[in-house]
């Protein structure tokens, strides 16, 4: 987040007193939104290339295998990177304080939010990683549809304190997957080594990365100047 992408009021905007203690994100926080963002668009960017212009790769290996998934559902791949990337893309408006608090924004994330929830349940039909990766999306994405609607109840009640600490972790799970990337490229750079196939540490990788990213937000809510706000 930039030096304007805070939690700081906007002009006229009342809030509780916890709210205003609220007053900025930390400097490592707003590091990870901005690179997270940047990680989410460049691997949206890379697998619609795929999709278009196959690898020519020779040779069986993990990245060849995965190219081969996502092809082999081209039309469900696009729905759901087409909508994460203009998800992702939607995300800083959210906590700019010239445009957190307009009603536009907030039903553009839950509508696209929806979109991206729905397909990601669609996708998980057909795991690369198998039952592992699939009951991580599972509950990562069932716990982002909870968020979504406590957003939606929160700003149709005008509770502005509670309508940021649920958006805060909807975006946390929704910034989850690229987390997993990095991890991912582990897995990708040691598989001549640990013989590990895509359907082998897809699903590890998604459990990582998630979790990561949810507990990271999840805990910094707790501890932050969020805390002592009731859940």
């Amino acid at each position: 987040m930039s030096a304007e992408v805070d939690a700081v009021p906007a002009a006229g905007e009342v809030l509780p007193a916890s709210a205003k203690r609220m007053d900025r994100f930390p400097l490592w926080l707003k590091v990870s939104f901005w690179l997270c963002i940047g990680i989410a668009v460049g691997a949206v960017v890379h697998r619609g290339i795929a999709l278009v212009v196959p690898s020519s790769g020779s040779g069986p290996g993990p990245s060849a295998e995965l190219d081969a998934y996502f092809i082999s559902h081209a039309a469900l791949t696009w729905a759901h990177i087409v909508s994460a990337l203009a998800l992702v893309s939607l995300l800083p408006l959210l906590f700019w304080r010239r445009t957190r608090n307009a009603s536009g924004v907030a039903r553009a994330f839950l509508l696209l939010g929806l979109i991206v929830g729905v397909t990601a349940y669609a996708m998980s039909v057909h795991a690369v990683g198998g039952w592992v990766e699939r009951s991580a999306v599972l509950l990562f994405n069932t716990l982002f549809m909870v968020c979504l609607v406590r957003v939606f109840l929160a700003h149709r009640h005008e509770e502005i304190l509670q309508t940021r600490r649920w958006m805060v972790r909807a975006v946390a799970i929704v910034l989850g997957i690229a987390v997993t990337r990095p991890v991912m490229g582990v897995f990708f750079a040691t598989s001549r080594l640990t013989h590990w196939t895509a359907h082998q540490f897809f699903g590890i990788a998604f459990w990582i990365g998630f979790s990561v990213s949810a507990l990271t937000a999840e805990l910094w809510l707790r501890k932050s100047r969020f805390a002592g706000d009731p859940l």
